[in-house]
């Protein structure tokens, strides 16, 4: 039974309309710098072009389908480690592509942002591996290279074989990984958004000098995870803080969205299982002082599009010849901690089946939580999810099945959008933008595309609208902004009273 009163309270300036009454869905098309993303073995596929990843043509004419479509933004997934939960073996991550090998996904972006005008760019990045200071510097390039058109997407690390390639032998513990990047989030905006004066930048040829240095301000951050005594080294670019994305739906990694994020993405089967955590950030934001509303969710969400409903199956049937099983079951295996080879195929998986303490706690909560769609998951039913699309719901049919699909998403978990994920590439992003959205469109819940007349707006003016480059003024990150900061005073450990 639904509690109305545990729902956050409704507002209306920042809800994304397109001046017809009808809520604007944002869709974010979903890829990874790699051959298997969430429907590993489609390699194989004579159409799938994931095994071109490599070569940079593959992503600029990926961007030019994406502006020709006006999708919002390429979402760039990223893993620092292979999967070695299935199996106690990292084996079957490599030899079944899944998602290995990978490069990084920082360097197509500038490529794609010069055959672009109108797409962003989410690049996903961790807290937990490189100072702020380095983070920083390259997110103001890249926000100056896209002119503004970039967004980064939060995460926390923890696999065990990403930490000890850094020469680290355990991951930092869930909460705690939170609690430290709350500071590094902290570090960032003080480098972002108080180092420098909006008037620093002051070219005056007659006295050589290009910049103030009265204005630009010396960070001095002494916390408990970081210390920093440096100047931000990149002048302000157009955002200044690249829009904010954050993965992770647990309670530590609710309450900082709560904090930080502009935009969630999410991931579950059923909109069921997904609504009363949507509803608890947006309860959560209104605490902090934030408008609910100016939080975007965007859900995983995998369409198999074609031009009947029958043709849409008939296609299904044959990606399901190239799906590799085992590829799936690696990568639930590695998010959830479960080891799905040592269980029997039709046992209900419960929370207590995780032996592995590090994990995506929001994913096990998915593929542990019973809804209408799924009322109990067993190693079958998770093999059979799992190699095509896997983190989300897969729809299946004409351009208006899908359409009103991705209606009821909306009505039922209260999602803004979606991160579109592919079966095969290009294949499911020309399907999105040749099909797809025109149906979005002839609905008026899609953006027509911008009159080439009209200049470009930043990634945060597409979500916020035209003039809203910065950061909110509910924001949390706006206590740092250059004309109001105060730096905070140095963290001290506490000790513990004698007897």
């Amino acid at each position: 039974m639904s509690n109305t009163s545990q729902q956050p309270p409704a507002t209306t300036g920042a809800r994304h309309d397109l001046g017809n009454g009808k809520k604007h869905i944002l869709i974010n098309a979903f890829d990874m710098s790699t051959v298997g993303h969430l429907s590993p073995g489609q390699w194989k596929n004579p159409v799938d072009k994931s095994a071109t990843k490599r070569k940079l043509a593959y992503w600029i004419e990926l961007a030019k389908l994406l502006e020709r479509g006006g999708v919002n933004a390429l979402f760039l997934a990223d893993t620092y480690g292979g999967y070695d939960t299935f199996e106690g073996s990292v084996d079957n991550c490599i030899r079944r592509a899944a998602q290995w090998p990978i490069t990084d996904p920082t360097i197509p972006i500038s490529a794609m942002a010069a055959v672009t005008k109108n797409l962003s760019f989410a690049i996903t990045a961790s807290t937990s591996f490189e100072p702020p200071y380095l983070l920083a510097k390259r997110f103001s390039t890249l926000d100056h290279f896209t002119d503004g058109r970039i967004g980064w997407n939060i995460v926390t690390s923890w696999k065990k074989s990403a930490f000890k390639a850094i020469g680290l032998d355990n991951p930092i513990e869930h909460d705690e990984r939170y609690r430290q990047a709350d500071e590094y989030l902290r570090v960032l905006y003080k480098l972002w958004e108080s180092s420098w004066s909006p008037t620093a930048l002051s070219p005056d040829p007659a006295n050589d000098s290009y910049v103030d240095p009265a204005q630009v301000r010396t960070i001095n951050h002494q916390g408990k995870y970081f210390s920093l005594n440096a100047k931000h080294i990149v002048d302000p670019s157009p955002q200044r803080t690249p829009f904010l994305f954050q993965a992770g739906t647990s309670s530590a990694g609710s309450d900082f969205a709560a904090t930080h994020a502009e935009a969630i993405f999410v991931s579950g089967h059923s909109p069921s299982v997904l609504r009363p955590k949507i509803d608890a950030i947006r309860t959560l934001a209104v605490k902090k002082g934030r408008d609910p509303r100016s939080i975007k969710v965007f859900a995983t969400f995998t369409p198999i599009v074609a031009e009947t409903d029958e043709l849409a199956q008939e296609k299904l049937a044959e990606l399901k010849k190239y799906a590799s099983t085992i590829g799936g079951l690696v990568l639930v295996s590695g998010w959830t901690g479960i080891d799905l080879s040592k269980l029997p195929l039709d046992k209900e998986i419960s929370k207590e089946d995780s032996a592995e303490a590090h994990k995506v706690t929001s994913i096990l909560d998915n593929f542990t939580t019973a809804s209408k769609e799924h009322p109990r998951w067993t190693p079958r039913l998770v093999a059979e999810h799992a190699a095509i699309g896997g983190l989300g719901p897969v729809s299946v049919g004409s351009p208006q099945t899908v359409a009103d699909e991705l209606e009821r998403w909306v009505k039922e978990a209260d999602v803004d959008g979606f991160n579109i994920g592919y079966v095969t590439t290009p294949g499911t992003f020309e399907e999105v933008v040749d099909l797809l959205i025109p149906e979005l469109r002839k609905r008026g819940i899609y953006p027509e595309l911008p009159d080439p007349s009209e200049e470009p707006v930043t990634a945060r003016e597409k979500i916020y609208g035209k003039g809203q480059k910065g950061l909110r003024h509910d924001h949390e990150g706006s206590r740092y902004k250059y004309d109001v900061y105060r730096e905070d005073q140095p963290y001290v450990a506490e000790t513990c009273a004698k007897a």
